[in-house]
């Protein structure tokens, strides 16, 4: 199912005072998010969220249990496939897990590259559809970024995947976790490591940040398509390793 422009604004105000705005769990608050409400923008009439009972925002994750070996390593999906499927081959020798928060429209462009991930027994999310500033976007345009990435993911694996990570932005506005939440993801995926690997600071910087920086339970943001990442990663899995951490997904990671 195609999520139109339409079929979006036909339902905004149906669950826009619709209760989605319970307390999140952790996760900072914003006072400008506050100030932008938090109307989803979901259409109310045909679609499965809007068939199903409307939950609660669902909390926003960054990190999990700080007396856990495990952390997560979280990969925005974009880029390059060439040097996805190099980062994908240094996780697999090293035994790990990872998630993928993969942007629709690189799925669009690599499709294959949403099995190659499954296959390995690594983990898919949603990232939006085009990686536009969500927070910023008005209500029916943020839904229908989080609704379209859902059904790329859907199509190609048969999920949408458990989580949600807004695009340009740590931390989703109450209103973008209420849409999350209305389109069925468990939570919207912040990060308590930031590897600063987007600004290409060279493979030895990346390492250092996120050895640094990491302990029991974080969880890390990284991004496919930079060389320099793919370059650091022995590095941070021989490091991790070396602490008696392991790499695992964020389903993972949240059971530990």
């Amino acid at each position: 199912m195609t999520i139109q422009r339409r079929t979006v604004l036909t339902g905004m105000a149906g669950l826009a005072g619709a209760g989605l705005c319970a307390a999140c769990g952790a996760g900072s608050r914003h006072d400008a998010d506050a100030n932008r409400g938090t109307g989803t923008g979901a259409p109310r009439t045909g679609s499965a969220a809007a068939a199903r009972p409307v939950r609660s925002r669902p909390e926003e994750i960054m990190h999990g249990a700080r007396d856990s070996r495990a952390v997560a390593l979280t990969f925005h999906g974009s880029g390059d496939p060439a040097l996805a499927r190099r980062l994908l081959r240094e996780v697999n020798a090293a035994g790990g897990h990872i998630t993928v928060m993969a942007v629709g429209q690189w799925l669009d462009e690599q499709p294959r590259m949403a099995r190659a991930f499954l296959d390995g027994g690594h983990e898919l999310g949603n990232h939006t559809q085009n990686h536009r500033d969500i927070d910023a976007m008005p209500a029916a345009d943020s839904y229908a970024e989080i609704a379209q990435c859902a059904e790329r993911l859907r199509k190609l694996t048969g999920t949408p995947g458990a989580w949600f990570r807004p695009s340009q932005a740590q931390h989703a506005s109450p209103r973008v976790r209420a849409q999350a939440a209305a389109l069925g993801y468990r939570g919207c995926l912040s990060y308590d490591v930031d590897s600063l690997d987007s600004t290409d600071p060279g493979a030895s910087a990346v390492s250092r940040k996120v050895l640094h920086d990491v302990r029991g339970g974080s969880v890390v943001s990284m991004h496919l398509g930079h060389a320099g990442t793919v370059e650091a990663l022995p590095a941070i899995l021989d490091g991790l390793r070396g602490r008696g951490l392991r790499p695992v997904t964020v389903s993972e990671l949240v059971k530990a």
